[in-house]
């Protein structure tokens, strides 16, 4: 979990004092000024699978979609990332600018909320980085697992431990993808010919339980709320607080 910094962000046009007192949320500090802008970030998202979903490529596709869509609107803002879709939850990393994330949240929180046809239920916001020196994707492709696939992690029963262990794995699955420029190469997945992913299923499920993680709508609300924060000082998500360490 690298710690970030966010820093302040001041304008020409407001007096010192109303700057000190004015509140000021995190989509004032994503909306600086463009020197000051946090051009990469990572997130994780999880989500628990509808039971009757009878075709997990329609989640593959629907975000395929959603991907062609942001590159049009933010044509700067390169989006990488894996999405694992398994038979009970998906996985969803991604890494691109701030707006691109939080298009991804609000398109998960309203994917959820259809009364009729929802692809996933239940979702969490597992990790957020942010000011990354590297990706630790080369490009965005999604790959459907099977039922067997993906034991080899132990299901630790602290937060800490199972985001941990998420993230270790993901790195070390990283290391073994191409880095072929043409994600169309391999429809579909990019994750075929190399070793089959370490996150298993039952960790992810686990995860979905824990109520330090927030909900994407929870984090849309904190992202937009008045924030007091010393600006001098690292902050991590997910927080120590959150993951019940003091």
């Amino acid at each position: 979990m690298t710690p970030h910094k966010i820093s302040r962000i001041s304008s020409a046009n407001r007096d010192p004092e109303e700057e000190e007192s004015a509140p000021v949320s995190m989509f004032d500090v994503r909306n600086g000024d463009m020197s000051e802008r946090i051009v990469v970030q990572r997130m994780i998202v999880i989500a628990r699978l509808r039971p009757d979903l009878a075709d997990r490529t329609e989640l593959g596709a629907h975000h395929k979609k959603l991907n062609f869509q942001l590159s049009k609107r933010y044509t700067l803002d390169n989006t990488t990332g894996l999405l694992l879709i398994y038979p009970s939850c998906l996985l969803h990393v991604i890494e691109s600018s701030g707006d691109v994330l939080v298009s991804v949240l609000r398109d998960l929180t309203d994917m959820q909320q259809q009364p009729d046809g929802a692809l996933v239920e239940a979702s969490k916001v597992v990790f957020m980085a942010h000011n990354l020196q590297s990706r630790m994707f080369h490009q965005w492709s999604y790959k459907v697992l099977d039922a067997d696939q993906g034991n080899r992690l132990e299901e630790e029963e602290s937060t800490e431990a199972l985001v941990c262990s998420l993230l270790s794995a993901l790195q070390k699955l990283s290391e073994h993808l191409p880095a072929s420029p043409k994600p169309e190469a391999v429809p579909g997945s990019a994750v075929g010919g190399t070793p089959e992913p370490s996150v298993p299923q039952a960790v992810l499920m686990k995860l979905l339980t824990r109520d330090e993680l927030l909900t994407p709508q929870q984090h849309l609300q904190m992202f937009n709320s008045p924030l007091n924060i010393s600006m001098d000082a690292e902050c991590v998500w997910p927080s120590t607080k959150h993951l019940g360490r003091d």
